[in-house]
């Protein structure tokens, strides 16, 4: 059997696995009392988790959302006749509602007028290559964007590959943290824990979502080569590590569920679930296990509104933008020998 064949049915078994334990406990007639009735978490646990605010869109009609059902998360704004596309690396999808307020205040003329995407920047990248086309569940559609925003190592590459226009543009930096449910089941207090069986884990998927690079480097320096297969391998193939897609999405969604014990993510998304209220906590990584991201954007090669993709690249590094960033967590970028790493 190839590797890409092995690996493959690696990531099948585990899928299965953790979405029959899911069925398991859904079906359990202590926990639902033998009768059909609606879920017994708080609605509010699903997405879209800012009640709209991340719509950039005036004139809205018929609303229609359903947390677990019918929802488009990642997707904001109206498509119709933007103004301004901007492909944005998922990890700050909660700071963009601030930063399209504050950019609009600057340049009232975009007001109601920009569209804006954050799934994982390599699933963006494939978008990209397709035209701007997407589907999702029954609906395609085309927004092919101005700028696109990941981790300035992807920037520097697609400059070099013609894909995104120079200059880059580095912004702010973020580092990891370990997500866990705020009771913390687990016991998990480091990121050796992480290897402990037992421990579930919700893990971002090295195949598309670069943090799972940074993630294995950190879990190298904390336990080796040994904690990081692990985790990404031996946790894998039992089942007790399943892959995400929108990490930034699932894995809290895993923890408040109580699916999974514990995920790696970026800090700011720890501290936006903290911050909404929601039943999640961090565990803080020492410095020398951690791994930083700078963050960067650019404009993309034939963009259909290159001057308002210039007003944004110039705005993403104001002291405005940075003060919203810093809410979060995140670090105004100054340059320097700062590792260079993907953000997403």
């Amino acid at each position: 059997m190839t590797p890409s064949r092995i690996r493959k049915t690696l990531l099948a078994t585990a899928a299965a696995t953790f979405v029959l334990s899911t069925a398991a406990a859904l079906a359990d007639p202590v926990q639902w009392n033998g009768k059909a009735q609606t879920p017994h978490y708080a609605e509010d646990v699903f997405p879209p988790w800012q009640h709209g605010q991340n719509n950039d869109a005036t004139r809205r009609g018929f609303e229609f959302t359903v947390p677990e059902v019918d929802v488009l998360a990642d997707f904001h704004g109206d498509i119709t006749n933007p103004s301004l596309v901007l492909y944005v690396g998922g990890n700050y999808f909660f700071a963009m509602a601030p930063l399209v307020s504050a950019f609009e205040h600057e340049h009232p003329e975009f007001s109601g007028k920009i569209y804006w995407e954050t799934i994982p920047p390599g699933l963006l990248i494939r978008q990209i290559e397709a035209g701007g086309t997407i589907t999702s569940g029954n609906m395609t559609w085309t927004a092919k964007p101005d700028a696109y925003f990941a981790g300035l190592k992807k920037i520097d590459q697609y400059i070099k590959s013609g894909l995104l226009a120079a200059p880059a543009v580095p912004y702010v930096t973020n580092t990891l943290t370990i997500m866990i449910p705020k009771d913390n089941p687990g016991h998990v207090e480091s990121l050796k824990d992480l290897g402990r069986p037992g421990i579930r884990l919700a893990m971002p998927n090295p195949e598309f979502e670069g943090i799972a690079r940074q993630i294995e480097a950190s879990l190298d320096k904390a336990g080796g080569k040994a904690l990081a297969n692990a985790v990404y391998k031996t946790k894998i193939a039992n089942g007790s590590t399943v892959l995400t897609h929108i990490h930034h999405r699932q894995t809290p969604l895993f923890l408040m569920q109580g699916l999974a014990d514990a995920g790696v993510t970026w800090q700011s998304e720890a501290i936006f679930q903290e911050q909404t209220g929601h039943a999640i906590s961090h565990v803080d990584i020492p410095a020398d296990q951690n791994s930083t991201a700078i963050y960067a954007g650019a404009m993309v090669k034939g963009a259909a509104h290159p001057q308002a993709a210039k007003l944004w690249l110039d705005f993403i590094k104001s002291p405005t933008a940075l003060a919203i960033f810093e809410r979060y967590g995140f670090k105004a970028y100054h340059g320097g020998s700062m590792p260079d790493h993907d953000s997403e």
